[in-house]
């Protein structure tokens, strides 16, 4: 199973960020955080970047890929440390990463774009990406599925 996603999940990120700020500047509804109480944005950020960093060094030390476009290239399934709250760590690092950028814009028009950047990533590269692990790893990825949330949260 040779499977190439085409669009990253950075680009993604990247995309969806940048649509945060038209809409802030374009269409600022309801302006939610004012400076300098904006700058607390730069902790979820920084909270978001160490959760995906967390998830990259461990799968550094699994000896897997990182490489998001190609998830048939995964040698290992990870699930421990912070695997064992979210399936999709990086994913949801790059979503905080959203959330802090939205608050430091400050206005309602940027948080409408959270939601999409969710929506987009589970249909664009989270629902191929389980395929493709539920191919490559059978039942530990099923049983995997049944314990840890897509995004987050411990079943059981």
């Amino acid at each position: 199973m040779n499977v190439r996603l085409r669009f990253p999940p950075a680009l993604v990120v990247v995309l969806c960020g940048a649509l945060m700020w038209g809409l802030d500047q374009a269409v600022p509804l309801a302006h939610l955080v004012a400076s300098p109480a904006n700058r607390a944005g730069w902790l979820l950020v920084l909270t978001g970047l160490g959760v995906a960093a967390a998830a990259i060094v461990q799968f550094r030390r699994a000896r897997t890929t990182v490489d998001p476009t190609r998830p048939a290239k995964a040698s290992a399934l990870v699930q421990s440390g912070i695997f064992g709250y979210s399936r999709n760590p990086m994913y949801l690092g790059m979503g905080i990463v959203l959330c802090g950028w939205a608050v430091l814009l400050g206005s309602l028009s940027p948080w409408f774009v959270v939601p999409l950047f969710v929506v987009l990533l589970t249909w664009l590269q989270i629902r191929p990406e389980e395929a493709v692990l539920t191919t490559l790893f059978g039942a530990d990825y099923s049983d995997y599925c049944t314990r840890v949330g897509r995004w987050y949260g411990r079943r059981g």
